[in-house]
């Protein structure tokens, strides 16, 4: 990984559909189709995180319909690819965000229990994930844990630290905030319970 592949590991969700900003680096996908590979991928996954459904009959809870939110790790498709791997290699356990990446997309922070759908680089779904934790801590509170969690590089706490810092710095250029060690991380950990 270079320095400029320093990551947050986030992209934020929009509405259980996958978040193609022209500015995230991953490949625009027709609409419907990524809509239709993502169902298709929830139908299949569904039923190992708990969740029945009986074709979308009057009556039934919209969480066993409806995909929960898709994204990608980073902000390039490569980036997107490695971090995904690692996810499935069980290396990565854990992502961290920024309070404000969340404000700036008008997003909830994520919650114990929540399920998310990654994607690949290319916009294809490949893991549902279920959080398992979650902790706002100041960027320079994040622990030694987390770091080795997220699974990346050396997994030290120190690398976690240059690379985030340089990932945020880049990423927050042109937005009304600016990187600052006390700018709040949303310390995310999640399980994977299906892939492909």
């Amino acid at each position: 990984m270079t320095d400029d592949d320093a990551t947050t590991g986030y992209l934020p969700p929009t509405g259980g559909q996958p978040s193609h900003d022209p500015g995230s680096g991953l490949p625009p996908l027709e609409d419907t189709v990524q809509a239709e590979e993502i169902t298709r991928f929830w139908d299949t996954a569904r039923p190992s995180a708990g969740r029945t459904s009986h074709g979308g009959s009057v009556g039934e809870r919209a969480e066993n319909v409806v995909p929960p939110p898709a994204w990608a790790f980073g902000d390039s498709p490569a980036l997107a690819n490695e971090l995904l791997e690692l996810v499935l290699a069980g290396a990565k356990t854990a992502t961290a965000s920024l309070v404000v990446e969340y404000e700036n997309a008008a997003e909830e922070l994520p919650r114990r229990g929540d399920l998310s759908i990654l994607l690949d680089g290319e916009g294809i779904p490949r893991a549902l994930v279920r959080t398992t934790q979650v902790d706002v801590v100041p960027f320079e509170a994040v622990t030694a844990e987390h770091a080795w969690a997220e699974g990346e590089d050396d997994r030290s706490l120190e690398t976690w630290r240059e690379q985030h810092e340089r990932y945020w710095r880049r990423t927050l250029a042109g937005t009304p905030h600016e990187f600052d060690p006390s700018l709040e991380v949303v310390c995310e950990q999640f399980k994977v319970i299906y892939s492909e």
